[in-house]
């Protein structure tokens, strides 16, 4: 058992240390992981003047420090004194927030203890781009790192308008014509009343027909039919018009608004849930534009202009026919509650099913590799079924409403004729009164049960909208500043300064110096998580730096605008990834305008020439979706042409080899050699080999730069490089052949516990 085994044994202990009788408890930590890495409950306690663990206790005091560290999906709490360390406990990430706490109460009252004086109040961590307070078990941005999954509101569609303003004079036209139009419909009623009591009961008397007045009135009722069809078609083609430029501006904006994310934001989202907010989320809301919305502004015109009518003609046979309207809208309400929770939470659940079609056919591939169409199609109809719950539900409390609507309003018909009979028989109104009020109120009802169906058509946009306005609400982590500093000719140098990076609750850089000349050849190399490629990231800004700073001609990357700088970063990722089109398309990317003089030159810099030409259309054969057509090296060589042909004064390349044979890869590093003079050039590869010209290697271990220097210097030294070196040259650690198996022995060489070890 070696010391730090029996430094953690008294996380676990028999006996534990008891309390003081007056010793209050000022906050816990649970460990979750043993000496040996493997899960088993413990806990830490902070007390006004001890550390308790297990059947240890140490007393605050000025020497004692809590030190926390993490890395690799490891956090460890150190405490130590002017001795050395004490203890040591381990835990999980997921434990990371509650340690950073622990170990500030700890400062605080070891501080207090040792002062004198009364601990200062806790100081709530602040969100670095809003600068809002984050929650205590956070440490994220509820505001500008995700989403906050609130509740569609109905006031969300509100925020439409901003898209519609440009269109404010279209919509004018069309709300003018909704108003004549519906006036116009108004009209066939109103001349019922002297066709029944000035033409058909005078006839049934005995009186002859006035065919002339009939005439006037039958006329009046095609003039009025015609008048309302033109409007209709007017203020529904205007209003069209305008609910699609609001749809097309709307998505747009919220294209062009997820482009300025950052990667992080895209790490936390599936693909099919984004297409389906783009998409259909936007499809939706033009159709409650274009339709729902139009309709909802003729029902309140119709009820509003009915109802203004009707107490002109009759107010007591108006206030009976208004009688179920409390119903209905305490009905409405109700409803609307339900619909506007569960057609967010249809809007999530369609989104699975999208995001299983958006995974498995992109990666078809590999589904057929491994024989798992089985398991794809189980898992789209298991997805496919929890949509279908979830429809149901809803459609429970749906199909219940819509009938009672139409119940309440044909007993509200129901009474107007019991009531209007009574007035009648009562002489108080003429049966022509009482047949224009049961035509009016033909169109009220009809106007009411539709509206009640907007309920539906309202929640559905609302929740569309809720989720298009969560992307557009959200802020980049990786911000262009308000007033961005212009950035000189860029040559090529870059300084890192003391930079440190997190990535959630993972520390992964540590104090990282570095200072690159303009047009020298940097290899970053290291075991796999050591650091490399989240360094290029950072150079890329495709995040920012937690603390510290990088620059480039001296100014710091948050201080340019980020477009300014990428365009002097050519980078080849270590994934070559291909858009659907030409081959001389995707070279061209950076460079649409490049002649092809300029795209043959660049493929055959990138060693690509040969092969495009082998293809059956040249530089114009289509690719296929991310170049499926291609091998993987063809892949990485139109990659490696694409980032050359903008020439920029910053190459980067992630394992831009690693996808090529050996006698690809020997050709491209030839012409890579005489590529990169002038140019500073970052290069990451595991196979060391690859580096052996490069003008300084940067040895990256858990974070930080152990070594630094070329080739022939590091092999000197005999350090970390080294150790790659000779591994891959086979002369340490060397694998067996395939097939063969590791011996038992051999597989245990290294305990976990030692991985773990800062």
């Amino acid at each position: 058992m070696n010391a730090d085994d029996t430094l953690l044994q008294g996380v676990q202990p028999a006996a534990p240390v008891p309390p003081k009788p007056d010793e209050r408890t000022l906050a816990t930590f649970e460990i979750d992981l043993d000496d040996r890495l493997d899960f088993r409950p413990g806990q830490l306690t902070l007390t006004e003047r001890r550390i308790v663990a297990g059947d240890r206790a140490w007393d605050l005091s000025a020497g004692l420090n809590l030190n926390h560290h993490d890395h690799a999906g490891l956090g460890m709490l150190e405490l130590t004194d002017a001795t050395g360390r004490l203890a040591l406990w381990r835990y999980t990430m997921a434990r990371n927030p509650a340690a950073l706490r622990f170990e500030r109460e700890f400062n605080r009252r070891r501080d207090s203890i040792v002062s004198g004086l009364p601990p200062p109040p806790a100081v709530a961590a602040v969100c670095p781009i809003c600068q809002a307070p984050l929650p205590a078990d956070e440490e994220e941005c509820p505001n500008c790192a995700r989403e906050l999954h609130t509740p569609p509101s109905t006031w969300t569609l509100l925020r439409l308008w901003r898209f519609a303003v440009p269109y404010k004079n279209m919509l004018l036209a069309g709300f003018l014509l909704t108003l004549a139009a519906t006036a116009a419909t108004l009209v066939p009623p109103y001349l019922t009343m002297p066709l029944m009591d000035d033409v058909l009961i005078p006839y049934q008397n005995g009186k002859p027909i006035d065919w002339t007045k009939v005439s006037w009135l039958l006329g009046g009722l095609l003039g009025a039919a015609a008048l309302a069809w033109g409007l209709g078609w007017a203020r529904t083609y205007i209003l069209a018009l305008v609910s699609e430029r609001i749809g097309a501006d709307l998505r747009t904006t919220t294209y062009e608004h997820l482009l300025k994310l950052s990667l992080e934001y895209f790490g936390g989202k599936r693909t099919g849930d984004l297409l389906a907010r783009i998409g259909s989320e936007t499809d939706r809301i033009n159709v409650f534009l274009s339709l729902h919305l139009l309709d909802f502004a003729t029902d309140v015109l119709m009820i509003a202009m009915t109802a203004a009518i009707l107490f002109s003609i009759n107010p007591w046979l108006a206030l009976v026919t208004l009688l179920p309207l409390p119903i209905i809208g305490w009905m409405i309400h109700f409803v609307r509650e339900k619909l506007r929770t569960g057609f967010e939470q249809i809007d999530r659940v369609w989104a699975e099913v999208t995001s299983v079609l958006a995974d498995t056919i992109p990666g078809i591939r590999v589904v057929k590799a491994f024989a798992q169409e089985a398991r794809e199609a189980h898992r789209f109809r298991d997805a496919n079924r929890h949509n279908l719950e979830v429809n149901d539900r809803l459609n429970r409390v749906w199909s219940l409403f819509a009938p009672t609507v139409g119940l309440l309003t044909e007993i509200g018909v129901l009474v107007v004729w019991i009531f209007g009979i009574w007035l009648v028989a009562k002489d108080s109104i003429t049966v022509g009164v009482l047949t224009a009020f049961l035509a009016y109120i033909s169109r009220f009802y009809t106007r009411l049960d539709s509206m009640s169906r907007m309920v539906s058509a309202t929640q559905k946009a609302a929740a569309g909208a809720k989720r298009i306005f969560d992307i557009l609400d959200h802020v980049s982590s990786v911000p262009d500043p308000a007033h961005p500093a212009v950035l000189p000719p860029v040559r090529g140098g870059i300084q890192i300064e003391n930079v440190h990076f997190r990535y959630g609750n993972r520390a992964i850089l540590r104090g990282i110096d570095l200072d690159i000349r303009p047009g020298e050849m940097i290899g970053l190399v290291g075991h796999s998580g050591s650091g490399k490629s989240t360094l290029v990231n950072l150079i890329c800004r495709f995040y920012d730096v937690t603390e510290g700073g990088i620059k480039v001609e001296g100014l710091d990357l948050r201080s340019v605008a980020v477009a300014d700088y990428r365009k002097h970063i050519g980078l080849v990722l270590q994934e070559p990834f291909l858009f659907f089109g030409t081959i001389a398309e995707n070279i061209a990317y950076g460079k649409p305008d490049a002649t092809r003089a300029e795209i043959v030159a660049a493929a055959r810099a990138a060693h690509a020439h040969e092969f495009i030409l082998r293809q059956p259309f040249g530089y114009d054969s289509l690719v296929g979706e991310r170049g499926q057509a291609l091998s993987g090296g063809e892949r990485q060589r139109i990659s490696i042409a694409r980032a050359l042909l903008i020439d920029p004064r910053i190459l980067i390349l992630d394992e831009a080899t690693s996808a090529v044979d050996t006698e690809t890869e020997f050709e491209i590093q030839s012409a890579l050699n005489n590529l990169i003079r002038g140019r500073t050039t970052i290069a990451i590869a595991h196979r060391l080999s690859t580096l052996r010209r490069a003008d300084r290697l940067i040895v990256m271990d858990r974070g930080k730069i152990v070594e630094i220097g070329n080739h022939d210097e590091l092999m000197v030294r005999e350090g970390h490089y080294w150790r790659l070196y000779m591994a891959q040259s086979k002369q340490l650690d060397e694998p067996p052949p395939l097939g063969e198996a590791v011996p038992a022995e051999a597989a245990a060489v290294r305990h976990p516990a030692e991985e773990a070890k800062l």
